[in-house]
Parts: structure tokens; sequence; C-alpha cells
């Protein structure tokens, strides 16, 4: 299967540009990249750049108040600045600059990409990117520079999005504390001392500390929705078969997705157009046609709640009473807001949540299929291979160990009765809670647990794992903050292919409550 593997500103001031991030080496630290800043475009801009959306810069940049090229300046200025205590990027695009003005000609010239031209995009550092090494955040695969890009990362680049870098992530995506042996800790912008989520934790850090515009993460079990909801930003975990995995480093391709991490839901379904859409080399991509709109911008409609039917999972709510507070807060703001909600029951829920993850099945089998398709001149060749280098984070040691153990798939009892019980009985639970109720879509806190100190280790409940387990798409999006200023998200489940349903409701929640609130970074 190919090689998987707002608009009001609030916190906005006018910006100077002070320097440059020019000519990094390939896979150079963020650190050193700062040392290497250079003045240049030292105007002021009149273009507010934190919290912009992406229609938003694009309209600046349409009527000459802002360059791609700025844009560019500002981001990385920001991250030689902030990431030390942050800790989101693994590597800086060297030619990010020159990609810039090379788009800025094309805008002078009347060549617009599209959406996305000239917009800074952060990936999480396992999409392949021809340009830059991916590396799962591991040692052993540093210098690992993939033969082409990953689907979603080429279809960026054909919107005319800059590739900006690569953020740090869980090693391999294993867990949601984002912690890996070439990136070290990230940290949450909210509160340094505390996670920021996982696996995807440095685009979501990256993101909500305006790094970037906007960043792409994978979602195997909440990777995608937790960091999203631990830094206060939306979150899309598509349908599966929506969005390619093509150019992916696999978890389990059995609930792997790729998809959007913003600070708005508008900035998210640009992106989602960008990456939804039919690939040969990812099969499943298949029953995504027909069935992708022509752009999901035409959801984003303010009164989007209005008649909606919500389903609150109770059953998902967790112990943590702040996080139940917001959520109750929540309900009560839907409402408001005209939607009819409805207390739900879904059946089997504790059978299908006690299901694990097939990570631990897939992994060995799917990592060597794209270790193979880097050529003779990857640093490594095959899990074992991996396992022997060292070169990993201690804590993966079992984990690598164990899924390298991994017997025969076809002969495996346990996995065949998983992967063939698991979808089913969630499909078919789902789907009749949606049809008793006419529903809409379901909501329960994306985490039951808030950002944890670091060192103690982080939980984020099961709730999680409906969408993975189903294959429904689900959006994690800014609810509200606990009494000490840490970010709470709901999330909100869809039907099948349903992403325009969730975006009108999500659209509608944010406009009408504009929870987000940004980091201050010091």
């Amino acid at each position: 299967m190919g090689k998987w593997g707002r608009k009001s500103k609030p916190f906005v001031t006018s910006l100077v540009l002070a320097g440059s991030l020019l000519a990094m080496p390939a896979g150079a630290t963020v650190h050193a990249a700062a040392n290497t800043a250079s003045p240049v475009a030292k105007s002021a801009l009149a273009a507010e750049i934190e919290e912009a959306t992406i229609l938003d810069l694009e309209h600046d940049m349409q009527k000459g108040a802002l360059t791609s090229e700025q844009l560019v300046e500002f981001y990385l200025n920001r991250i030689g600045k902030y990431d030390d205590s942050i800790h989101s990027i693994i590597t800086i695009n060297k030619d990010a600059i020159v990609e810039a003005k090379k788009l800025d000609q094309e805008r002078k010239a009347g060549k617009v990409r599209g959406p996305l031209h000239g917009i800074p995009v952060i990936l999480k550092d396992n999409f392949d990117t021809y340009d830059m090494q991916t590396t799962a955040g591991s040692l052993s695969l540093k210098g690992s520079f993939p033969l082409d890009d990953a689907y979603q990362t080429k279809r960026l680049r054909e919107e005319g999005a800059i590739i900006l870098g690569k953020a740090n992530l869980h090693e391999f995506a294993f867990g949601f504390e984002t912690i890996s042996s070439l990136g070290g800790q990230t940290y949450n912008p909210y509160d340094t001392t505390r996670y920021p989520g996982g696996s995807s934790g440095g685009t979501a850090a990256a993101v909500t500390s305006n790094f970037v515009t906007v960043g792409l993460g994978t979602d195997t079990g909440g990777s995608i929705r937790i960091p999203s909801s631990f830094n206060d930003l939306v979150g899309i975990r598509p349908t599966m078969g929506l969005a390619s995995r093509d150019g992916i480093i696999p978890l389990a391709l059995s609930q792997d997705v790729g998809g959007p991490i913003a600070r708005t839901v508008e900035d998210a379904a640009v992106v989602l157009d960008a990456i939804a859409g039919y690939d040969p080399a990812d099969p499943v991509t298949e029953a995504s046609v027909g069935k992708v709109p022509k752009t999901y911008t035409h959801y984003l409609k303010k009164n989007g709640l209005k008649q909606a039917r919500i389903g609150i999972v109770r059953a998902l709510f967790g112990k943590d009473q702040q996080i139940n507070k917001v959520m109750d807060e929540a309900v009560a703001d839907m409402k408001e807001q005209g939607a009819e909600v409805y207390e739900v029951t879904i059946p089997n829920l504790d059978q299908i949540l006690a299901y694990p993850s097939l990570s631990g099945y897939e992994f060995k089998f799917q990592l060597n299929d794209y270790l193979a398709s880097l050529g003779p001149n990857a640093p490594v060749h095959t899990l074992t291979d991996i396992i022997n280098s060292g070169l990993y984070h201690p804590s993966l040691k079992s984990g690598l160990i164990s899924r390298n153990n991994m017997g025969s798939l076809e002969t495996n009892v346990d996995y065949q009765r998983i992967i063939t019980e698991r979808p089913k009985l969630a499909k078919e639970s789902l789907m009749s809670t949606f049809n008793e109720f006419e529903l809409d879509a379901l909501v329960y806190p994306t985490s039951s647990a808030l950002p944890a100190v670091v060192g103690s280790g982080q939980g984020a409940g099961n709730a999680n794992r409906l969408s993975p387990f189903s294959g429904f798409p689900a959006i994690s999006v800014p609810a509200g903050f606990s009494d000490n200023g840490l970010p709470i998200g709901m999330e909100m489940l869809g039907k099948a292919f349903d992403e325009p349903t969730l975006i009108k409701l999500a659209y509608s929640y944010q406009e009408a409550t504009h929870n987000r609130k940004a980091p201050v970074l010091k």
C-alpha cells in the first residue's frame, strides 16, 4: 500500500520583523537556528499576524499589506525567541524564505495556487518530506530523507503552502506526553511545567504559540484531538478513508489518520479541503469518492447549532469536576444557540472501550514496510535494527520489544477477532444511538484529564477511542479553562464522512463563545 506507510484578535499588536533564520542545515536545532538570525525586513507590518486566520492573512497578502516572506520571517523570529522553553520544533526548512519569495513573485504575477498560497504550515515529523528529514522523533531515523513527499504534504505544497518545518512528537507516536530521543520533551505553552498532550504535541504547541499558521498531526487513538484540547485548538480526526496516509510513518493503519490542527474551525476547514480525497496509494480512500464537498468552508455557518440535535454522552465525562463544569457550560451554550440536547446512552459502550488499540499488533509489520520504502540508504531497515541501535527514548524499550516479538497477524486469533468484531460493534452501536435520537453529533470531553505535570505521566481517559474504533470523524474545539488556566476541549463525533456537519456545529459554537485565548509566552 504505497509507502505508508477568529476574526477578532484581542491579543494582537502591530509587529516588527527583527530578523531571519537563514541557511539552516537540514536537521539543525531550532536553538542553533536562532543564533543565525540576521536583520532583514525591519519595517512594521500593518497586518496583525498573531491569531490571524488563513483567510485574514490571504486577504492581507492579496491587498499588498503583507508578503509571505514577511510572514515566514515573523514566525521564524518567534520560534527563535520562544521555542527554547517549549521545544516544539525538530527541524526548520532551510529553504522557507526562498520558497516564500517565489510564492510572492507568483502572486505578483497573478498566479495564486490555492487558499494556502504563501501560508506556513508545520508538519508532525512523521509526515514524509523529500527535502527535510522525517524521523518520528527517533534518533534512529536522524538524517532519514524519504524519496518523496507524503500525499498530504504534496497536496499542501500544490495549494501553495510553505512547509516551515517539522514538529516534535511522542516518539513513533506511542503516547500522550510528546517526548522523543531526538526532540526531547515538548512543554505546554499555557504552563511549561506540564505536558502538551500527544502524540502530536509539537504541532499543537507550535500552532497555539503562533510559531506557524496551521499544522498537521496524526491520530491513532487521540493524537490530534488530545493535544488540540490541551493547547486550546481545533483538531479534526477525519473519517477513515477521507485523507490518504501514504508517506506517514505508521503506528497502526487500521486506526491511523492525518488531519489539521488549527487555532480556528475555519483554518481547519481550509486545510481539510487540501488533504481530502482519493489517492490510489491508499486504497481505503476509495470510500471518499463522491463524499468530499467542493469546499468544507461552505459549512462555516454562525447559526449552525440552530435546531441541531446533540447527544450528550455522560458516561464519557470522567471525574474531574473542572472539566465537567466546563462541559456543562458548553452544553448550555449550545442550547442557547438553538440546539436540541439529549442525554444518550451508547449501547455496548464498555465493551467497545475495552478493546485494545491495534498498534501493539500492527506496528512492527507496517513500520518495516515503511522503512523498506526508504531504499538502501535508510539509516535502519527494520524494527530489529532500531532496537539494536539503542537510538530511541528509553521509555520506549519495552513497547518496541513487545511489538517486535509479534508473530504473523494472519494466524493471530486475538488480532483477527478484534479486527473483525471491533469496528462492526462500534459502528452499529453508534449508529443505533444516532438513529434513535436523529442526532447530528455526539458530545463529550475530549480528555477526562487535564494536562499533567511533566514527570507524573499523562492520562486522557478513553473517549478518544470511539472515533478510531468506528472510523467515524471527530472534532475537538476549545470549551474553556480550568481554575489555573489550563485549556479544556470538547469533542464532537459525527457519522462517516459527515465532516460538513461537524464543521458547521463547531464553527457555530466557536463564534458564539470565542473560548480560545492565546498563551502568554515568556
